[in-house]
């Protein structure tokens, strides 16, 4: 397993109120490893014999990519097993078969749904209403999340949502309300309402992926104004591609300004035994000051991220890249900050 030492963390690490929670959101800026984190989540809550399904609604097959596997279907699928015998599924949501499974369930009109996806009406009627779709992408998470076996337990133990981006995550929470003003009867509007209702309770929490850079920390703290706005509950910070401090905490302000002793460095060195000409002294130097300017760079970026006041949890950057082997370190390292 990868250890690293980072800069302090931006809060406390994962709480009981976030166990309590059954559906989690994870969303955050593009590129900061939105995909990688929820499957990690995904494998961390499954830990210890628990089944957790894995969502993704935004048709770009980024979970069977980390996964190394086959592009998923409609369909609940095996992708992983979890430390101590957990189950993690996962499901990618169309809408066109959202809506189809809707039209059978409903009002039993399965053959006639099929008819209308030849004639294109599946396209129009979400043009037609743009909030149509992410309210069928919603109705079929809240489906899984509810969904009980024939003993009475839940399906699933926690479903965690490879959500849209910090830009468009509120919209696509809180659309259903929109969506119940029109619908003023009819099982829409019951479909709607039970959305409405498990979005915004105690069992739904939306978390955000960050790395220490200015605009996904800025983002970060948009997105969690946003969410209080709109009556969603933020989760916890996950804090991705931290990277290890490697000079002494009274060494880095005269790092950053560019005040190290070159000769007493020259000595230090010329008593463990290395010599070093002066070029190469000079590249040590330029080195050392940059490392310490990005330190305090992203120790001022976590300062800004405790001001959403969240919980924060950190994963370090894998310089190998990310596969299948460290989705798994990644969740036993969310396991040792609490994750469960």
């Amino acid at each position: 397993m990868t250890s690293f030492s980072g800069p302090a963390t931006a809060g406390i690490g994962w709480t009981e109120e976030l166990t309590r929670a059954r559906l989690h959101f994870v969303t955050g800026k593009g590129g900061t490893g939105k995909t990688t984190l929820a499957t990690s989540l995904g494998l961390a809550l499954a830990s210890g014999g628990r089944r957790v399904l894995l969502v993704e609604v935004e048709g770009r097959q980024g979970i069977a990519q980390v996964t190394e596997s086959e592009p998923l279907p409609y369909g609940e699928r095996h992708i992983a097993s979890a430390r101590g015998g957990g189950d993690l599924r996962a499901l990618h949501i169309d809408a066109e078969a959202a809506l189809l499974e809707y039209f059978e369930m409903f009002y039993n009109l399965g053959f006639a749904g099929r008819t209308l996806r030849r004639m294109g009406a599946v396209e129009f009627a979400t043009t037609l209403a743009p909030g149509l779709r992410d309210v069928l992408l919603t109705g079929k998470i809240k489906e899984c999340v509810t969904r009980t076996d024939s003993d009475g337990r839940y399906t699933y133990d926690y479903v965690i949502v490879d959500a849209p981006p910090t830009g468009r995550v509120v919209k696509f929470l809180d659309v259903t309300r929109a969506l119940t003003d029109i619908a003023k009867t009819g099982p829409i509007r019951g479909q709607a309402e039970a959305v409405v209702k498990l979005v915004h309770s105690d069992n739904t929490v939306v978390h955000i992926t960050t790395l220490l850079e200015e605009m996904p920390v800025r983002e970060t703290l948009e997105a969690v104004n946003e969410l209080d706005e709109a009556d969603l509950r933020p989760g916890a910070v996950l804090i991705n591609r931290m990277r290890p401090v490697r000079l002494p905490k009274d060494t880095l302000a005269d790092a950053t300004e560019g005040r190290i002793d070159v000769e007493r460095l020259r000595d230090d060195l010329d008593t463990v035994g290395y010599s070093f000409g002066q070029d190469a002294l000079k590249g040590l130097i330029d080195e050392a000051t940059e490392h310490a300017i990005r330190v305090t760079a992203e120790q001022s970026a976590l300062n800004q991220l405790a001001e959403g006041d969240l919980p924060a949890l950190e994963l370090p950057e894998l310089t190998s890249g990310v596969d299948v082997a460290a989705l798994y370190e990644f969740a036993d390292l969310l396991v040792e900050q609490g994750v469960r």
